[in-house]
């Protein structure tokens, strides 16, 4: 029964990647259109006291351009973290995603996405990852063996306390390769949108 579960849920996560991914090139699509540029009134408001290391490139790249269902996109069409208040407040998928990760990556990725011994940073991964290599690396996992170092993340496409937050962890740890959230709990937060309350409960199963 646990192998049949795992030939059933495999062909599911490899589907939902793929929805996922296509969503994305939707908004991209949009943005090209529109000729999306950062929207002044979603502009991120960092705490200047925080000790992130800032990259104002990274930042300027992934700054949102719109904001659909609670949810906001830059102008590739990924979506991105929006902080506000001096730092103080994060949108919702930037404070589940800090949830998420240190619920199931910490472990091996160190806390806040710094690294450990047998796991890159992902905060410094994420700096040139983009989001569909993000999602493929996450669904199908990754080897990294040669004669010098043996390091083998394995795939989490059937385990949907991963799958069914991508998007939380991806845009968590983009704020932490751009300096935009530092080595913190997340303190406010926006609400959480109905838009990921219904995404939830499809992805689960409830």
């Amino acid at each position: 029964m646990r192998h049949l579960s795992k030939v059933v849920l495999r062909p599911l996560a490899a589907g939902l990647a793929l929805a996922t991914v296509a969503m994305v090139a939707v908004h991209a699509e949009d943005a090209k259109k529109t000729d999306a540029k950062p929207d002044p009134a979603l502009a991120n408001q960092l705490n200047p006291a925080d000790k992130a290391e800032v990259d104002e490139k990274l930042l300027a790249k992934d700054a949102a351009v719109k904001v659909e269902d609670g949810k906001y996109f830059d102008a590739s069409g990924a979506p991105t973290f929006h902080i506000t208040d001096n730092g103080k407040k994060v949108d919702w998928y930037t404070y589940s995603g800090y949830r998420r990760y240190h619920a199931e990556c910490h472990v091996c990725h160190g806390p806040d996405g710094m690294g450990s011994t047998y796991a890159p940073a992902l905060k410094d991964s994420l700096k040139t990852l983009s989001y569909e290599e993000f999602v493929g690396i996450v669904v199908g996992g990754k080897q990294d063996v040669n004669s010098s170092t043996q390091k083998v993340m394995p795939a989490f496409g059937d385990n949907k306390n991963v799958t069914c937050y991508m998007d939380d962890l991806y845009v968590y740890l983009k704020a932490r390769a751009a300096g935009a959230l530092g080595r913190v709990r997340p303190g406010e937060k926006e609400e959480k949108p109905e838009a990921a309350r219904k995404q939830e409960k499809e992805c689960l199963g409830g």
